[in-house]
């Protein structure tokens, strides 16, 4: 099944071109927010889904073309995001120590949003497809045998970066306003085969960039399940970003339009604005792919004005 939010938070369920309304099944999950409601549905989805699979079956749907499709998650309380959790096609030899960071909720947006760069003087903005993992019901101290068994589904995830803020901090150059497009659906996890090996493509104005399988982590699905539920409690509705293979990263400025598809998660489609009109090389960056699977790299680029 594949959950979304359209117009005005309604939540529905997509299928094919078509967006079906289920808010009479969901009526009874106690809500204020829109966020509230998905966590809810999500948490009492055993029971709530023969209920939505008969109100999706009774309805007409409504063209995709014709609304509007939000964030599936619109604030969830934690995003653990993976870092450098990738071997970049089989470059990196020695595993680095599994590490995470968070990223700020006030960061989502959804499809069909504008990622905005802040006016901060980063050497270059990225943009970073990720498969993400939605958390169904309470977790901690997860073992990595059980840990798709807290996995409720899977999403389409963006993390935007700003590079070179001089302190490396992964919040600073990660949290800002708008910098994490997401979406536009949370797919059920019976409808993902094996999400250890998917197709990860994004493109920029048409331009190919990320193009890896999520079987390139350097640490797994379950062991990042562990590692983060070790840490911290999750909660139906937060979510788990696994990481990039960054072989295909590239610069994001204004004017961009960024596709993201994930095999069997649809596509997501995002804008991005500057408001300084600054620009970096076109294509692929190389500097920043080289670097990450620690060949020698070239001397860094540097934004033009």
């Amino acid at each position: 099944m594949k959950l979304v939010f359209f117009n005005d938070f309604t939540l529905g369920v997509l299928q094919g071109n078509t967006v079906h309304d289920v808010t009479n099944a969901v009526k009874d999950v106690p809500h204020v927010t829109p966020q509230d409601l998905i966590q809810g549905v999500i948490y009492h989805f055993d029971v709530l889904r023969s209920k939505i699979e008969a109100e999706v079956s009774k309805s007409r749907g409504i063209p995709r073309s014709q609304v509007r499709l939000r964030a599936p998650l619109p604030r969830p309380t934690h995003m653990v995001n993976m870092a450098a959790n990738y071997l970049e096609n089989g470059a990196i030899k020695q595993l680095r120590p599994i590490n995470a960071f968070l990223k700020s909720p006030e960061s989502v947006i959804g499809n069909g949003d504008t990622l905005v760069l802040p006016p901060d003087k980063a050497t270059i903005f990225h943009h970073e497809a990720e498969l993400g993992g939605v958390i169904g019901k309470p977790a901690r101290n997860v073992s990595a045998a059980n840990a798709y068994d807290y996995i409720f589904g899977y999403v389409n995830y963006v993390d935007g970066s700003a590079r070179g803020l001089g302190n490396g901090s992964f919040y600073w150059g990660k949290s800002y306003d708008t910098f994490c497009p997401m979406g536009p659906c949370i797919v059920t996890a019976d409808e993902i085969k094996d999400p250890q090996n998917l197709h990860v493509r994004m493109w920029n104005n048409g331009d190919a960039r990320p193009d890896y399988n999520t079987s390139d982590m350097a640490y797994n699905i379950r062991r990042c399940v562990e590692y983060a539920t070790h840490i911290t409690l999750l909660e139906p509705g937060d979510l788990i970003a696994f990481g990039i293979n960054h072989q295909g990263i590239g610069a994001i400025q204004d004017g961009d339009i960024v596709e993201m598809e994930i095999e069997g998660l649809d596509r997501l489609t995002f804008r991005v604005k500057d408001d300084l009109h600054r620009e970096w090389p076109r294509g692929i960056d190389h500097e920043m792919a080289d670097r990450v699977a620690g060949r020698t790299p070239p001397p860094a680029a540097q934004p033009r004005r």
